[in-house]
């Protein structure tokens, strides 16, 4: 095991699998050098292959992602690259109607191995245009694979499976990743989609969350074992498949659950698991089911008021500790 950095473990994954297969290649916003990338996420990539594996775009994300699409559709693995998240809005006709789509109305005649890398998440002031969590909105889309990892471990793991697959897959990194560290494995390995990790063994109530939130989780977890409460904290991995079986599990043995999610509470993906909770373990439950997202308004500008929106370690402390007042 190496200790390396999350964006380092991104380039790791995507020049093996570039080394791997000479179909995959990138597309995307300024991915070579000298930028690689907004985040640097695909610096040193476009030295070590030709050029026509590395392609930079104009600002144009429905182009970005039509021409990696038809690419997928003609014998190449492509992954592209949406500066952020936000900017899939630009491009929703492409992802939901002809992206998610085109396996299905093709009758299953047609693969679709396209890799969608973006950028989530809040926290460094990005505002109401450049800090969203919409995962839930692609969650939504029947047909499309979403990802969301949250240690440097998971993300090259997942990474490599995601552009091994025959189906469109969103890989959602948080800005807020990039600079974290994690040890990751020497050796050549893949993680497979679906398979949530136990980041954090308990038994007094289960916290689910996902890539930021995963990690406030576990801040949140040490805060609630100094004050004798044990916190089992679940990383899904990936939203699309969900690994209900593990949550499902954890429950049954902490009768409690918290679901933490930095996107907006209203019909965010925290009340996806709550329900599918609610109606698979009802008996297990003692106490109601409390969810920790963002509240329902545009993200801020100022870092005062976007600590305020965002969900915080106190608000996950403060929802476990009400399933055990419950």
């Amino acid at each position: 095991m190496t200790e390396i950095l999350y964006r380092e473990a991104i380039q790791q994954a995507l020049r093996e699998e570039m080394l791997r297969d000479d179909t995959v290649f990138l597309i995307g916003e300024d991915l070579r050098d000298p930028w690689g990338g907004t985040y640097k996420a695909t610096a040193g990539l476009s030295p070590d292959f030709e050029d026509k594996r590395v392609l930079n775009t104009p600002i144009a994300e429905d182009t970005i992602i039509g021409a990696a699409l038809g690419a997928a559709l003609s014998g190449t693995r492509p992954v592209a690259e949406l500066m952020y998240i936000d900017f899939v809005m630009r491009a929703m006709d492409a992802v939901v109607n002809q992206v998610a789509k085109v396996r299905y109305m093709s009758g299953g005649q047609s693969d679709v191995p396209l890799v969608i890398r973006t950028q989530g998440g809040g926290g460094r002031s990005s505002a109401a245009q450049h800090g969203n969590s919409l995962e839930a909105w692609l969650c939504h889309v029947p047909g499309l694979l979403i990802a969301m990892p949250s240690t440097p471990a998971d993300a090259k793991g997942l990474l490599k499976t995601a552009i091994r697959l025959n189906d469109p897959v969103i890989f959602i990194e948080h800005k807020l990743l990039y600079a974290t560290k994690g040890e990751v494995p020497d050796d050549e390995y893949t993680i497979p989609f679906g398979v949530a990790d136990i980041k954090r063994e308990g038994t007094d109530v289960t916290i689910v969350a996902a890539s930021r939130a995963l990690l406030f989780s576990l801040e949140a977890a040490e805060e609630l074992a100094r004050e004798g409460i044990s916190a089992e904290v679940i990383d899904p991995r990936t939203l699309v498949p969900l690994d209900e079986e593990t949550i499902f599990e954890s429950v049954d043995k902490t009768n409690r659950l918290v679901v933490v999610a930095e996107g907006a509470e209203r019909c965010g993906w925290t009340a996806e698991i709550a329900a599918r909770v609610q109606e698979a373990r009802f008996y297990s439950l003692d106490a109601p089911i409390q969810r920790v997202a963002a509240l329902n308004v545009p993200l801020p500008f100022q870092p005062d008021m976007e600590r305020y929106v965002l969900p915080s370690v106190k608000d996950i402390v403060a929802a476990a500790k009400r399933t055990l007042d419950a």
